[in-house]
């Protein structure tokens, strides 16, 4: 027995043999690691954590210093909700952005000290050139109650002394501005920056230390050591350092006399926190040019000029833009070097790749075009010429070519004969006769792209010429994606609902109001409903019933129900309701900064479509009008079980908001031909509507106002954005609206397509058309 027993362990062995070195490793590994642990264990206690509770030990250190490191600081604590049901319900607030939960601040804020003479001028050129560059530009001067230029945020502090202007200006950044900034760039209104290098070099320097950044001037009769910045060409101070700064300033308003303010913050800097100016920080160099008076900026190309962060002094606006398109074009050039460069490598590298040259796409450095992987996906190209376009927004197989989409032909047009006019010069000159066809489609991985067959003559050195038609390929890129800056809105603006309530619709009211009670009265949303009850010549009058008078019973019992809420309701006689007309009504009894949310008795308002409301209308900037969702027609379309029949097919498309309790709707789709829902701002409807009154008087402003509605008072007659999207949350129910034959002619044409549209879709007008056929022939 022993010879099988050791022939089958020696063939053990051999197959184990090789796996030997491994699982030795591993045992010795985990002998050691296990040696190691009862090594810990038998030290006691972590020094560390003992240290903690001793009197006198880390727990008694300055809150500014590190304290101690026990678990008990890691370990997350479960706070418990509770909600004492004594106390009235009160809705939690949240910031818009994280970024303000965070505490995470800007980067950059620019402040630019100016007077009553150059408020106007030079002021004025500074925010033209490098405003759209930094998030925040204020504008500071002592002159009271300065007329503030378009565009600008001006604050006057009331004295024009030099040394008292800079100091409550550094006041007013700290108290207003020092919780949100990293750094903060004072200048003066007759220097020109280079926004984009500054950008850089503020993005570059860490904002933990106290720094006073600039062009370095010695004092008279200091030390070297004794430096301050000059005001001339800009200086930087950091958040920390204003901040240790701010206590010592009304000292140093009352102990340092200095005509210049400059010389005053540096002295004060000096003498309260022993701090100079430093043109040099962490290998970053603050570099400057002092402009020779009657100098041309198109003539300067030294090192220091194309190198330098700002230019001082500037004597005219004019100066200041011819040196900002200098700098502009200097930095057009370096892009277009870059670019080159880059393409260059690309170019390198693709031949070593496995798809080689044939890997390499057109233009180098851009994405490929878009591949469609199905029928659907396939982008069409719109055909143009230089007068016409055969792809029109109203569906038209042709329309003139004009305005911006003229502008962009154009454009691709004289790029394309430079380009060529580039390449084969001076063998050949070209020029444009005519534009035979063009082609154009937006990619949305890469941008514009454009085919053009163009009719040339060419010109020999010789003078010999030629007619030509060449075909051409050119593409726009999308540029870099960037945040546009908004101004902030809170979700805490009150909404006025406004309901325009004709004799026909007073039937469909009730269902309103409940849906109000049930969004925005149950939860305690923060909004307010006007009903405006629109009288005919002969309802409501001396004898007549009332046809309202169902809506204010409705009004009231909610009233009754909701202790504390009031609807207001204005009753105006009309003979042709038009929008306009009824918002004056309204607008004259509100104040000018209510947020206004136009409404129409088939809208079912709630909290999501009124924090978009809050966020999507913008007082002075932007005014909102939401596209709902329009059910079918229940007799083309009937509503379906949410599992539907057995075999059925696909069901159209569904409402976002609807409720599946309900089953399957009937479908729909959002209805862009109705723009009776708008949100904005009271003060900017009065401008809009005193612009439409000064353009358009007497009989004129009569007949416009039959054919407008409030979105085209703003869209024609305001300045603002005008933001339209579709809304999930307003979802209505089919129903035919009433177009007036009193409205204007577009008007009445959108009426009648919205209501021809909401029937049905493709699928169930077929079947309709089908079943009345089958039905017309038996």
């Amino acid at each position: 027995m022993a010879g099988p027993t050791a022939m089958r362990l020696s063939s053990v062995l051999a197959l184990l043999r090789p796996a030997l070195p491994l699982i030795l490793g591993l045992s010795l590994g985990c002998s050691l690691s296990l040696l190691r642990v009862s090594w810990i264990q038998g030290e006691g206690e972590d020094p560390c954590v003992a240290a903690v509770g001793e009197p006198g030990g880390p727990q008694n250190l300055d809150s500014g210093t590190q304290l101690d490191q026990s678990d008990e600081d890691f370990k997350p604590r479960i706070v418990p909700y509770y909600r004492d049901p004594n106390k009235p319900y009160r809705k939690v607030l949240r910031t818009r952005y994280i970024q303000t939960e965070l505490g995470s601040r800007e980067r950059l804020l620019v402040a630019v000290l100016t007077s009553r003479a150059t408020l106007s001028t030079l002021a004025v050129a500074v925010n033209r050139t490098v405003a759209h560059h930094f998030p925040r530009l204020l504008y500071f001067t002592g002159q009271r109650g300065a007329r503030t230029p378009a565009g600008m945020q001006v604050v006057s502090h009331g004295d024009e002394r030099p040394a008292w202007l800079m100091s409550e200006t550094l006041r007013h950044l700290h108290t207003h501005f020092g919780a949100d900034y990293d750094w903060f760039f004072v200048m003066q209104d007759d220097t020109y920056v280079q926004a984009p290098r500054l950008a850089a070099l503020a993005g570059h320097l860490s904002i933990n230390q106290d720094l006073y950044l600039g062009r370095t001037e010695e004092f008279i009769g200091a030390g070297e050591q004794a430096r301050y910045c000059h005001g001339g060409f800009g200086y930087l101070l950091s958040r920390s350092l204003l901040l240790r700064l701010w206590p010592h300033l009304d000292g140093c308003r009352g102990d340092i006399l200095s005509a210049r303010p400059d010389e005053w913050l540096g002295r004060c800097l000096i003498d309260s926190l022993g701090i100079g100016c430093v043109s040099q920080h962490q290998g970053q160099q603050y570099r400057s040019f002092e402009l020779a008076k009657n100098r041309d900026p198109e003539k300067e190309g030294s090192s220091a000029f194309l190198s330098a962060f700002a230019v001082h002094p500037v004597s005219e606006g004019a100066l200041m833009y011819r040196l900002h398109k200098r700098f502009s074009a200097l930095e057009l050039e370096r892009a277009y070097s870059e670019i080159e460069q880059l393409q260059a490598q690309i170019r390198n590298l693709t031949v070593l790749t496995p798809e080689g040259e044939a890997g390499l796409s057109w233009p180098i450095g851009l994405p490929a075009p878009f591949t469609p992987r199905s029928r659907f996906e396939v982008l069409g190209w719109d055909y143009f010429t230089e007068q016409h376009t055969f792809s029109c927004a109203d569906g038209a197989p042709k329309c003139p070519l004009q305005g911006a989409s003229r502008a962009d032909v154009g454009d691709a047009v004289e790029t394309a004969l430079e380009q060529l006019n580039r390449r084969y010069q001076p063998r050949l000159r070209f020029r444009k006769q005519r534009l035979l066809n063009g082609y154009r489609r937006f990619d949305p991985a890469r941008g514009m792209e454009y085919t053009l067959d163009l009719l040339l003559e060419a010109v020999t050195q010789r003078g010999h010429r030629r007619a030509l038609a060449r075909r051409v390929s050119l593409l726009r890129p999308l540029s870099r994606v960037e945040i546009l800056p908004m101004p902030y809105v809170t979700e805490a603006t009150r909404v006025q609902l406004v309901l325009p309530l004709l004799a026909a619709e007073a039937a469909a009211a009730p269902a309103f109001l409940e849906a109000f009670a049930a969004g925005v009265l149950e939860p305690r949303e923060h909004a307010l409903l006007t009903l405006l009850l629109v009288y005919g010549p002969r309802e409501g009058g001396r004898g007549a019933p009332d046809p309202f008078l169902g809506v204010k019973a409705a009004a009231a019992e909610l009233e009754r129900r909701y202790p504390g809420t009031r609807l207001a309701w204005l009753a105006v006689r009309a003979e042709a309701p038009s929008q306009v007309r009824l918002l004056d009504v309204v607008s004259k009894k509100h104040p000018v900064d209510t947020l206004f949310f136009l409404t129409t008795v088939w809208t079912r308002p709630g909290p999501q479509v009124l924090n978009r409301c809050r966020m999507n209308a913008i007082s002075g900037w932007q005014a909102f009008f939401p596209v709902h969702f329009q059910e079918f027609s229940p007799a083309l379309a009937p509503q379906r079980s949410p599992q539907g029949p057995p075999g059925a097919g696909p069901d159209p498309p569904s409402p976002p908001g609807a409720d599946p309790a309900r089953g399957a709707p009937a479908g729909g789709r959002f209805d862009r031909q109705a723009s009776a829902e708008g949100c904005f701002y009271n003060a900017d409807y009065l401008a809009a509507r005193a612009r439409l009154a000064g353009e358009l008087a007497g009989q004129e402003e009569e007949e416009a106002l039959e054919g407008l509605e409030v979105m085209d008072v703003f869209l024609r007659f305001s300045g603002l954005h005008l933001f339209r999207a579709v809304e999930p949350g307003l979802v209505q129910k089919f129903s035919v609206r009433d177009c007036s034959p009193r409205l204007s002619e577009e008007l009445y044409h959108r009426c009648r397509l919205s209501n021809l549209e909401g029937l049905g879709g493709r699928a169930q007008l077929a079947v309709a058309l089908f079943e009345q056929e089958q039905a017309n022939s038996t």
